[in-house]
């Protein structure tokens, strides 16, 4: 909507046309998560930024994921798991394979659709997601 020369997003369900993610979403998604991340002895936070992504930042995982730091700057600071990659980064660790696997699906939440079409150049989903893993700073 245009007002007054000042550019207003509008609240309506009906005209979001991008991602996007609620808190009363993500009060919905965060016990199904961290139920999950439990089973395997994690914790998690839930957040949302720029209301367009749902991010799990997953801590405690320090030693499940030692394999997987590059560097003493990613053991410090940690990792960001590309979710449609999953199977290839950690294909030799099935628990990790499953626990990201898990997680990625819950924090889709129950109204997810994707509907992008890279080869026009179209993103159109129901929201983001991002997946980070904590390094030893824990941040």
């Amino acid at each position: 909507m245009l007002d007054r020369g000042i550019i207003r997003l509008s609240t309506e369900k009906r005209d979001r046309n991008m991602a996007y993610v609620t808190q009363e979403e993500k009060k919905e998604i965060a016990p199904v998560v961290k139920s999950i991340l439990a089973e395997y002895g994690l914790k998690g936070t839930l957040g949302i930024n720029n209301h367009s992504t749902l991010v799990l930042k997953i801590k405690n995982a320090v030693a499940m994921f030692a394999p997987y730091f590059r560097d003493d700057f990613d053991r410090k600071w940690g990792l960001d798991v590309n979710e449609y990659w999953i199977d290839r980064d950690y294909a030799d660790n099935p628990t990790i394979v499953e626990m990201l696997t898990r997680v990625a699906d819950a924090m889709k939440g129950k109204n997810y659709f994707n509907n992008d079409d890279f080869m026009t150049d179209y993103f159109h989903r129901k929201h983001y997601i991002d997946i980070k893993v904590l390094g030893e700073e824990g941040k």
